[in-house]
């Protein structure tokens, strides 16, 4: 049976039986506490926590899931993937172990051709919670299971929660026994590779509170009510349906080892370490693909970093595998081809997909270079050494700081004759790992209670006015101060307020929210912010200014109309400048963020590399041309197929409802999906101006930009100051480019002069110093204070000459003073290096003395030091060191 089959055959069972069929939320939430949705039940926390009324009594769905705690061991074992589909069905209160058990049960036991799996009972085992009574016996009445093949777990591996306070209670596991082939008799506490789990049935009863492991939290008490969250893991079940040994195997997955086997020349199934390789690369990509499609791009930290390393190990794993050539373009393109009939997005995206996944390939393949040369730099310093080990340390730094992959570095010391010390690289790796162990879970938290906003969710939502007016007479439903309701509040004081309706414009979409006021008769209300709960209600956040208010209360919500003004030209503006970006770069520009205020809008998109000048002049122009073009700005309301064939264009990350609303600027020229407020005609955002465009991560670039008479101040100021240059270079304006051009090459050839002049000066200084050279033991040694002011270029060039004009064993040591810094240079030649003297060595000798750092081959060593006054106490140790040496 196909996954795509195991799929809708799971969501027909569940809606039959009266469940709604729920979307896959995205992979990124707005929860502080997950960087990926990691379960089905994620976006359904707060129905479990009681502080939202779900939409409907019970739900399934099919969750993408990523889960990279333990990405080191993927295809080492070969029933764990990073990305998976969770298969769930949710009760939210509606029935709870009985229900929850005859569905999984007929589902997994039915005959095919009833639309079940068809597995076999006799080959099902179950588990339960240690005082699970009831589930034993349910599962006896109801499945007929014997007792042998229900077995009782502690608190790690049945009692459910995310591992944070929330919702969590028992679980009751089902097991399928693939057969002694693959392991021992003795049901999943004796073997979890024999005995495969493939569906966790949660009996989500309780609320926990802090804790530090599995088993180790309070439960703090029941929920509102008992509540059903179950996950099937639709991998695991279609390597069984589908007679394969792994999740590796199954038809998604095993296309990607397929043309892995093409493009590298190896086997699948021939040797365990390149299939570790094999397995890598296919869950990877997947992984990957489908984290770009919903919006990450490589990083630094957080989910870029996460994918970056997926997709770098992609690569590492290509390169071991074989592949002498870039492969990531053939591996997203196979996942496509899979998984696109289940994530439409994956075709519909999937040149934004190639590009960010390809770009990042090629930007490791060089890291691969850069890290091959300093690798060869640890080698020859061991060598040189006469070792026969690279340290534990500088693998980790080869990894850690450039990179550079632990198992290219084994085996490219193997190839130079070295070994690795492993022991060391991986204590170092634990620790780190420790350390990123221990700040995750210190930026865990519970989640936020928004149960005092639930009543108005449920009964009284907001009535947004704004759309249409400024100003509203509404009245004040709730008075909140630090969680709890109060029932009135005096001057001075900061409070939320919720209003039956409103006109003030509460923060989304990247548009921030209005400013405005609450006024009655004797009653003046500031209102400094306005955010969206559920989004259905708005919480006004306020300052009293004058008066009393009183829940209950009539007042007249306003919207400052300057505020308003300005705020509707940077989000028009924010429209318009996403349409010329797609009209200018093509259609792979897409939007990955953005912010609008009045007067400014900051626009961040997909895009690899920086934009030439003319790119930005082209943007400009076209977003321009726009404007005046007077476009009439439509809005009407859809439902999201409709919207989506009409070409409308949506944000990454954000879940739309059913209907959604559709902004149209000028026809074809700007179709979005967007809740926010907008001018009437493109003519009244008034001139935009590119400020500039920036790198704000890796793939994803920014442009930023005045609107209205923000947009005309700007470029009044920029005249102004273009005016004072000329005035500065008697010149037209419009020459003022030319001139400044000549200006500067000018000053370029007047800077080279004088740089050949200040070598020459330094050059010339060589025959004293080779005067002052003094014999210690075998060797002849300069070790001087350089004239003040030398650059370290200039004084490596100075101490080299030195060098050359011995015949004999020498070590030159400089020491200058240049702006407050001690530039030094040691340089040794080959008869100094023969007698046991290496210029790196020498730096720590006078390095303490001048507060300094620096280092290099035993032939040259340079670095700076931050302490003048110890420039003659450093000379004095360096000539007692080399002393020593020489004997």
């Amino acid at each position: 049976m196909q996954t795509h089959e195991i799929r809708r055959r799971f969501l027909d069972h569940f809606v039959k039986a009266g469940h709604t069929e729920v979307p896959s939320a995205s992979l990124i939430l707005n929860d502080p506490n997950l960087l990926f949705v990691n379960a089905g039940m994620v976006q359904f926390v707060p129905f479990f926590l009681g502080q939202q009324t779900p939409p409907y009594p019970r739900a399934a769905s099919v969750q993408k899931c990523v889960r990279t705690l333990d990405i080191e061991n993927v295809g080492i074992t070969t029933r764990h993937n990073t990305f998976f589909q969770m298969a769930g069905n949710f009760s939210f209160g509606d029935y709870f172990k009985r229900e929850a058990i005859e569905f999984a049960w007929t589902l997994l036991t039915n005959a095919v051709e009833d639309g079940g799996y068809g597995f076999d009972p006799s080959r099902l085992w179950v588990t339960v919670y240690l005082d699970d009574d009831e589930a034993i016996a349910l599962w006896k009445d109801v499945a007929g299971l014997p007792e042998e093949r229900i077995q009782r777990r502690g608190m790690a591996d049945n009692y459910w929660s995310m591992g944070i306070p929330g919702p969590c209670g028992p679980c009751s596991e089902i097991y399928y026994d693939r057969g002694p082939e693959y392991g021992i008799d003795g049901g999943p506490e004796a073997d979890e590779d024999r005995y495969l789990e493939i569906w966790n049935l949660v009996f989500m009863q309780n609320e926990r509170g802090l804790g530090t492991s599995k088993d180790n939290f309070e439960i703090i008490g029941p929920l509102p009510k008992q509540n059903i969250d179950t996950g099937m893991g639709v991998e695991r079940v279609a390597f069984l349906l589908q007679g394969v040994d792994n999740v590796y195997e199954t038809d998604l997955v095993r296309p990607v080892i397929t043309k892995a086997e093409e493009l590298t020349g190896r086997s699948y199934g021939s040797v365990h370490e390149d299939d570790v390789r094999f397995r890598v690369i296919a869950d990877h990509a997947r992984t990957a693909a489908m984290l770009i499609a919903d919006g990450v791009n490589p990083g630094n930290d957080g989910r870029g970093y996460v994918l970056r390393r997926l997709l770098r190990r992609i690569v590492r794993s290509a390169r071991l595998l074989g592949a002498e050539k870039p492969t990531m373009a053939a591996f997203m393109s196979v996942v496509r081809d899979e998984m696109s009939p289940s994530y439409p997005e994956l075709a519909s995206d999937y040149k934004r997909i190639e590009t960010v996944a390809v770009g990042e390939e090629t930007a490791f393949l060089k890291t691969l270079t850069s890290g091959s040369k300093l690798f060869e730099g640890a080698a020859d310093s061991v060598k040189a050494k006469g070792g026969k080990v690279i340290g534990g340390n500088e693998a980790f730094t080869l990894h850690d700081t450039y990179g550079f992959p632990i198992d290219l570095t084994l085996e490219m010391a193997a190839e130079a004759g070295l070994s690795v010390d492993e022991e060391g690289f991986r204590s170092l790796m634990a620790e780190q790992r420790q350390r990123a162990k221990e700040d995750a879970q210190a930026r865990k938290h519970a989640h936020a209670d928004l149960t005092i906003y639930k009543e108005f969710v449920d009964s009284n939502p907001t009535e947004f006015t704004g759309f249409s007016e400024l100003n509203s007479e509404a009245r004040v439903l709730a008075l909140i101060s630090g969680g709890v309701r109060i029932p009135t509040a005096g001057k001075g004081e900061d409070v939320e307020v919720i209003l039956d309706r409103s006109p003030l414009y509460a923060e989304a979409g990247g548009q921030i929210a209005d400013q405005g006021s609450l006024t009655a008769a004797g009653l003046r209300v500031r209102v400094n912010d306005v955010q969206k709960i559920a989004k259905k209600v708005w919480v006004h956040k306020v300052t009293i200014e004058e008066g009393q208010l009183t829940e209950g209360d009539e007042v007249l919500a306003q919207v400052d109309p300057g505020w308003r003004k300005g705020a509707t030209q940077g989000h028009s503006g924010t429209h318009m400048v996403h349409a010329a970006l797609r009209q200018v770069l093509g259609p792979n520009a897409v939007q990955a963020g953005s912010l609008n205020k009045p007067g400014y809008l900051r626009f961040d998109f997909n895009w690899q590399g920086g934009l030439s000048e003319q790119q930005k002049a082209d943007i400009e122009s076209v977003t321009n041309d726009a404007v005046g073009s007077d476009f009439p700005v439509n809005t009407f309301v859809t439902d999201l197929p409709k919207a989506k064939t009409m070409g409308a264009l949506a944000l990454f990350g954000e879940n739309y409802g059913d209907e959604v609303r559709v902004v149209e600027i000028g026809g074809p020229f700007s179709m979005e999906l967007c809740g926010g407020t907008h001018v009437e005609h493109s003519s009244q955002i008034g001139p935009v101006t590119l400020l500039g465009e920036s790198s704000v991560g890796s793939g994803i670039r920014r442009v930023e930009a005045f609107v209205g008479l923000d947009s005309y101040k700007y470029l009044a100021k920029e005249r102004a100051l273009l005016a004072g240059v000329a005035s500065s270079l008697k010149v037209p304006s419009e020459e003022v480019p030319a001139r400044v051009e000549q200006l500067v090459e000018r000053l370029r050839v007047a800077e080279k002069e004088l740089e050949k002049t200040k070598a020459a000066a330094v050059l010339s200084a060589a025959g004293t110093f080779v005067d002052k050279a003094h014999r210690v033991g075998g060797l002849l040694l300069v070790a001087e204070q350089a004239p003040d002011g030398v650059s370290g270029n200039d004084l490596r060039t100075l101490a080299m000459d030195i060098r050359g004009r011995f015949n004999e064993a020498a070590v030159v040591v400089l020491l200058g003073s240049a702006d407050g810094k001690v530039p030094f240079v040691v340089a040794a030649n080959k008869g100094a290096i023969d007698l046991g003297i290496k210029a790196g060595d020498l730096v720590g000798s006078f390095g303490p003395s001048i507060s300094g750092r620096g280092g290099g081959k035993p032939e040259l060593a340079q670095g700076s030091g931050a302490d003048p006054a110890g420039i003659p106490a450093g000379l004095a140790a360096v000539r007692a060191r080399v002393g020593e040496l020489v004997g």
